[in-house]
């Protein structure tokens, strides 16, 4: 029974971890265990994430640019000066006003509850592969891999 303890810990650490694998299925990983079991029961669920936007600085620069290029065509003299400074300002607030700092990120994950061989229960949430789709009573493999992840295949 010392898996019990180990598949809870898997499921906290899927749960709280990234939801994308942190390798292809092109890879090569090392592989500590592999369990082979029965799907119980399977749900995709869909995962949102606040990202950064990491472009938001260029887009503020690029708004300032292009108030001063308007802002320059108006006046003479001085008053073309303080009409370009004041372009630059308003393009530069509009860009940050229009330009959200954070936007969502969706992936889309399966949950699957699995009854390995030696009659444990285990419930898997990975990222959902479009070619690889799970139904009940599908034969699989929990494929335990080194740094504490698991994966779920199609026990062919």
């Amino acid at each position: 029974m010392a898996m019990k303890p180990l598949s809870i810990l898997l499921l906290a650490m899927m749960l709280c971890g990234p939801a994308v694998a942190k390798y292809n299925r092109n890879q090569a990983v090392p592989v500590e265990q592999v369990v082979y079991a029965d799907v119980e029961s399977v749900r995709e669920i869909t995962r949102e994430e606040l990202v950064e936007d990491r472009n938001r600085g260029w887009k503020v620069f690029g708004g300032a640019v292009l108030g001063g290029v308007i802002g320059h065509q108006f006046g003479s003299g001085s008053g073309q000066d303080v009409a370009t400074v004041l372009g630059t300002l308003a393009g530069a607030g509009i860009a940050n006003n229009r330009s959200p700092a954070y936007r969502t990120q969706s992936y889309q994950l399966i949950e699957m509850m699995v009854m390995s061989e030696q009659g444990e229960r285990v419930m898997v949430v990975q990222d959902f592969d479009p070619g690889m789709r799970f139904r009940a009573g599908d034969k699989v493999r929990l494929v335990y891999l080194q740094g504490g992840q698991v994966r779920v295949d199609k026990a062919y």
